[in-house]
């Protein structure tokens, strides 16, 4: 059964890992192909990873200092906003720390790119969770003109260096590309402006982003390629379809904490000495 257990594990990360070609935005490489089965399914992942999350918050609450960082990037209408309401939902709130990146203010520009990022980093027993992230900072300026080669080269490096400096101090990065295809994305936009209740999620730079669309898609293969590394790969989740990218996230997270095997703290008391001052005290009205 063990010998099962170990070679089932981490079979998410290993189907969705980006190596190369990205898969269809509509398929399912791993997990269940129907959308009822991926309700039940996430519904399991969900009890396991709220567990799992538990005794991470409580392991840095001990003094442990490890921590997981939860990095969504995608197209407009891929889902960030939907995941974390949905995967981040099932966890203890007390122990997410969310972070939605948009474009630097005038006083961030005046520092580094990664400072801003650096303020949002999760705390010893956290999760953490960035709708965009630094990677903005690379995608956008690339397609508007305003970043030149060479300084997207260094900002490479320095990314894969300041995502290596947290994995070293106990940080595991899940970075997850919402890969979503054009024509769903036209149906999600046409919709938020058929909706009066969805229409303030509109811009209209999202028509705009839409007119560059391959040049952002070879963004982000230029980008997954260069920053996919050993101690922070890229995870590649097809998102047409809100239900599957809802389960791949939450196990892609499961198996993430799963393997971190957190430990709940061995209490500073002498537990059957408190179990028995507490049999001895009546309650007080």
């Amino acid at each position: 059964m063990a010998k099962k257990a170990k070679e089932n594990a981490n079979r998410v990360r290993a189907a969705l890992l980006a190596d190369g070609e990205l898969p269809d935005p509509g398929s399912s490489p791993v997990g269940p192909g129907k959308k009822g089965k991926g309700a039940k399914h996430l519904a399991s992942a969900g009890e396991r990873l709220a567990g799992l999350q538990e005794a991470l918050f409580a392991e840095g609450s001990g003094g442990g200092e490890r921590s997981v960082l939860l990095v969504l990037q995608g197209m407009d209408t891929s889902g960030k906003g939907g995941t974390v309401g949905h995967v981040l939902g099932l966890v203890n709130p007390m122990g997410v720390q969310y972070t939605g990146f948009k474009k630097p203010t005038a006083a961030e520009r005046r520092h580094d790119f990664l400072w801003r990022i650096r303020r949002r980093l999760p705390a010893p027993g956290h999760l953490g969770v960035f709708d965009r992230s630094h990677y903005e900072d690379i995608l956008v300026p690339r397609v508007t003109g305003e970043l030149p080669a060479a300084d997207r080269r260094r900002r490479y490096t320095e990314i894969n260096a300041f995502e290596r400096e947290l994995t070293e101090a106990g940080t595991t990065l899940v970075k997850v590309f919402l890969h979503i295809s054009p024509e769903e994305q036209l149906r999600r936009l046409t919709a938020r402006l058929d909706r009066p209740e969805k229409r303030w999620k509109f811009d209209p730079s999202d028509v705009e982003a839409r007119s560059v669309w391959p040049a952002y898609q070879a963004a982000y293969a230029d980008l997954l390629k260069r920053t996919s590394t050993a101690h922070a790969p890229w995870y590649v989740v097809p998102a047409d379809r809100k239900w599957y990218r809802n389960w791949a996230v939450a196990e892609l997270l499961t198996e993430t904490l799963a393997e971190l095997d957190p430990r709940f703290p061995e209490p500073g008391y002498d537990v059957a000495l408190q179990r028995a001052a507490l049999q001895n005290v009546g309650a007080s009205g």
